[in-house]
């Protein structure tokens, strides 16, 4: 095994007031486009492909014998409620890096997700030290109603970067729309900017 299994709290650093456009809440209100698919454990993997130097092909038990960090990061979503208490536990998407080493090519991220989702982010954003591979919400497993077992969390974007249902990460040249881009969301969804939708819808 390449890594040990640690744990450790990682805080997103803060700023005076939530992004404009949002109001705060204590809730986690669940939105989905379509069904919620059901995922047994014993049937998922995760697949880490494309420009790496090695390919990963793991099962649950594999994934779980990773090392696991705490992130303590607001959660903002694109209609305009922001949750700014959370605690997400998972393998930080530095440490998928690490295990895997980019190619010098690889400057983007596709998320895919069951239900045929997916979520394009640029490597960098994804390398902030923040953003992981997430099982865990507020210390417990989460439902598949948020994602689970397995979502990306890109605390820098908008939630719906933060793709649901994870079934694997490839590492592309060049940037492509996801699932909500191709439908007018905004391709950057950087909430600071208020990038919600493509310019031309707004």
């Amino acid at each position: 095994m390449l890594f040990k299994r640690r744990d450790k709290v990682k805080k997103a650093p803060q700023r005076e007031n939530v992004p404009p456009g949002q109001f705060v809440t204590e809730k986690l209100p669940v939105l989905t486009y379509g069904p919620t698919p059901k995922i047994e454990l014993s049937q998922w993997r995760l697949r880490v492909f494309g420009l790496v130097e090695k390919e990963l092909d793991l099962n649950w038990e594999e994934f779980a014998q990773l090392p696991s960090t705490s992130v303590e990061a607001p959660f903002h979503c694109v209609t305009q409620w922001s949750r700014l208490e959370n605690t997400w536990e998972g393998l930080l998407f530095t440490d998928l890096a690490e295990m895997v080493t980019p190619k010098p090519e690889a400057a983007f991220v596709m998320a895919h997700c069951y239900g045929d989702y997916s979520a394009n982010l640029p490597l960098e954003v994804l390398m902030d030290g923040m953003s992981l591979l997430a099982h865990k919400h507020d210390g417990q497993p989460l439902t598949a109603d948020h994602g689970g077992p397995l979502r990306l969390v890109a605390p820098q974007r908008y939630g719906w970067k933060s793709a649901k249902w994870l079934r694997a990460i490839e590492f592309i040249a060049e940037d492509r729309p996801g699932f909500w881009e191709t439908r007018g969301y905004h391709n950057n969804g950087d909430y600071w900017k208020e990038e919600r939708f493509w310019p031309e819808l707004s």
